[in-house]
């Protein structure tokens, strides 16, 4: 098993969910960027034979404190490091679950190797699309998501794939509504990145917490269904269910709809991943149907949720576009929402700099990995100089 973002949210509950079942997983590789104590704890609790840091003074010092422990881990550096372990012969399954686009390059290694890739990364499929499935199908790769949504559509999916195309009538996500819900429109040009990271119902990342509050999380992941289950744009629907039990939907054409529930625990669909088609113990709490609350649900467009969360509409809009158009957009927002968090523009200033930014660039369609990249360069570029006008 290698873990790439190991000491990300992700990479620790599934590290927990592997800890749970030290006779059936065995942990060859890590990754990680920058937290090297916790790299040392997961190296000395797992004793991988190899731990990848993003740079190479961290990488420095997390090989001296291995040093220092005893340990007997080889520590690398870089990104061709962490292509190397995601494709490495002693490997079969690979967890992805490196943040943004930076982890494109080793899903790609990982899906030519033939791996079984548990796709936490969304951005994979949002910025490689077509590019990135070609890999899995050349590899002969076994994709499985892992994000709670679409791990909840997959296990509402019959095992027959080639059902999918005549059954399904549409696939519902769902959606918490995050922080602000409920807040004004107008007052959101007041929130703190201390506000937008405290969801109410999941324990993530900065990043995806931002993207869950201004709801691109659920835009990006519109993108990575129309992939992951071949349907198009619109047969894709977006629900707000704020009690995050329900963790999505499919309605199929005899207007059945088959739900996935559980506790909001990420370490439940990294289980079902990790163990698929068998099931194991994954840690999370059951459900309590005595004790569980009014389960509601609220429709995206109501009253004035366009206001509130006016990107998602352009999950839509991108992939009515020239495909690259979807990798535009995932730049444009982790530019936007490094820059929120770093207090140079206003959390309502994210969708205007996406939008800009999708205005301003002139799309293709990428062919190859040196395309995507590039476009990927040329958008942060663009989002950049939007964040420099908007930041004043």
């Amino acid at each position: 098993m290698c873990v790439l973002g190991s000491t990300g949210s992700i990479g620790v509950n599934t590290l927990d969910v592997l800890g749970r079942h030290p006779d059936r997983f065995e942990v060859f590789a890590l990754s990680g960027a920058t937290q090297v104590d916790l790299m040392l704890e997961q190296c000395a609790r797992f004793a991988p034979r190899y731990a990848v840091m993003a740079s190479g003074p961290h990488s420095q010092l997390l090989a001296q404190r291995v040093k220092d422990h005893g340990l007997s881990v080889q520590v690398l550096h870089g990104p061709q490091a962490i292509e190397m372990i995601a494709s490495h012969e002693s490997v079969d399954s690979v967890m992805a679950a490196i943040v943004g686009a930076a982890g494109l390059a080793a899903c790609l290694a990982a899906a030519r190797a033939g791996k079984r890739l548990l796709l936490a990364n969304k951005e994979a499929l949002v910025v490689g699309g077509e590019v990135f499935l070609e890999a899995v199908r050349a590899g002969g790769a076994t994709l499985l998501p892992i994000d709670s949504e679409h791990s909840a559509i997959f296990q509402s999916l019959p095992d027959d794939r080639s059902t999918w195309a005549s059954g399904i009538d549409k696939i519902i996500l769902t959606a918490s509504g995050g922080p602000f819900r409920s807040m004004a429109p107008e007052r959101l040009c007041e929130v703190t990145p201390e506000q937008a990271c405290a969801h109410p119902n999941w324990v993530m990342g900065r990043k995806i917490s931002v993207d869950s509050a201004t709801m691109m999380n659920k835009a990006l992941e519109v993108i990575e269904a129309k992939y992951l289950f071949g349907v198009s744009p619109e047969q894709l629907e977006v629900v707000i269910h704020p009690q995050s039990i329900i963790h999505s939907m499919v309605q199929y054409r005899d207007a059945s709809v088959v739900a996935q529930l559980g506790t909001p625990d990420m370490r439940g669909p990294i289980a079902y991943g990790l163990a698929w088609p068998q099931r194991i113990a994954s840690g999370a709490a059951s459900l309590d149907f005595r004790s569980l609350p009014a389960l509601t649900f609220e429709a995206t467009d109501a009253h004035d949720h366009p206001r509130r969360f006016p990107g998602l509409k352009l999950a839509w809009e991108a992939l009515r576009a020239p495909s690259g158009t979807c990798a535009v957009l995932n730049a444009a927002n982790e530019i936007a929402v490094a820059a929120f968090l770093e207090r140079r523009i206003r959390f309502d200033q994210i969708h205007q700099t996406n939008l800009a930014t999708l205005e301003i660039m002139a799309v293709t369609r990428p062919t190859c990995l040196g395309e995507l990249l590039e476009l990927d360069e040329r958008a942060r570029l663009t989002a950049a100089g939007v964040v420099q006008r908007l930041g004043g």
